[in-house]
């Protein structure tokens, strides 16, 4: 398949996907982003791309979440996306690896959780979930 065939079809796969399953896609970009990150030489440039690709995803999922439905849910995701930016500022600044460490160990947890929400939502009636949508 060729590079613009495979771009098409992941802009396809994103553009038709529910909320929940492009926020689950978010977060495993920003896993992946900052796993790339943790191998590369502290402070090269391969470093500083990914670390600032993966800031952008946690800054985009805390910038949009909703907080109507759940106020104290999501004041709680945003103090975590909150922290993992500051680590991955500190990371980026002073070289400090540990911070990607733990943002990945956050990211991983927070996917996990939207996974078993999917299932929920798939084993439940739409009427019964209480959620028109994921985000």
């Amino acid at each position: 398949m060729n590079k613009n065939a495979a771009a098409a079809y992941q802009s396809q796969q994103f553009d038709n996907a529910p909320p929940i399953k492009i926020l689950q896609m978010l977060i495993a970009g920003a896993i992946r982003y900052l796993k790339i990150a943790q191998k590369a030489e502290v402070k090269s440039e391969e470093y500083r791309t990914h670390l600032r690709m993966a800031d952008e995803i946690i800054a985009e999922l805390r910038v949009s979440l909703d907080h109507e439905p759940s106020p104290e849910l999501a004041a709680n995701l945003e103090n975590l996306y909150l922290f993992m930016q500051r680590e991955l500022s500190h990371a980026m600044l002073e070289g400090e690896t540990s911070g990607i460490a733990n943002s990945i160990r956050i990211m991983e947890t927070l996917l996990e959780a939207w996974k078993g929400v999917n299932i929920a939502l798939k084993d439940s009636p739409p009427e019964s979930s209480g959620l028109r949508n994921a985000g």
